[in-house]
């Protein structure tokens, strides 16, 4: 008779196993693209977060370390905290166990919360406690060759119907961010 270690009750898999990591972090720096910012990357976010009226747009591009945000736009402060203190600002480095950009990576398909606090599997996110996010829309980047190279992704502190619309938007703008991505435009 052998032995099995018991295993834990009704735990869900928070974040999903990424086992294209590595060959990920290849083609990154194939196309040039690192664990850097990229001005033009955050020039990109900040347009998606202006035209999308959302206060977080980031350029997710994750390997075997985690998630780094080379686009990002943000508040310049983070949520107030219940004594009415900024809160912290997210920065360029999370952990892949903190945000959805790792779920849409590896399910390679765009992925719309309109509350997160609807769906248990998301609602203990730590970006849900540390910085109040309670709304998600993001798309995988996938290039020519099928890689999944990270996410385009908008965030929101507020619930928000993204509908239709939302996902259409963000679709097209994973496709064309994509592109320059590929062609060395940014």
């Amino acid at each position: 008779m052998s032995y099995e270690p018991p295993r834990p009750a009704g735990r869900l898999l928070l974040t999903p196993e990424d086992r294209e990591a590595p060959a990920r972090a290849l083609r990154l720096r194939g196309l040039g693209l690192g664990p850097r910012p990229e001005p033009a990357l955050d020039d990109y976010a900040t347009r998606l977060a202006v035209h999308t009226a959302s206060p977080y747009a980031m350029v997710n591009l994750l390997d075997e370390d985690g998630q780094f945000y080379a686009g990002l736009h943000t508040p310049r402060t983070g949520p107030a905290l219940p004594d009415g203190s900024p809160g912290p600002v997210i920065g360029r480095r999370l952990p892949r166990d903190h945000g959805f950009c790792p779920h849409v990576v590896v399910r390679r398909k765009a992925l719309v919360l309109e509350d997160v606090c609807d769906y248990p599997r998301f609602a203990g996110n730590p970006v849900v406690d540390e910085f109040g996010i309670r709304s998600y829309l993001g798309a995988p980047l996938i290039d020519t060759t099928g890689m999944v190279l990270g996410t385009v992704s908008v965030a929101d502190l507020t619930p928000r119907p993204w509908g239709r619309t939302g996902l259409e938007t963000i679709k097209a703008t994973a496709a064309d961010l994509t592109a320059r991505l590929e062609g060395g435009t940014r």
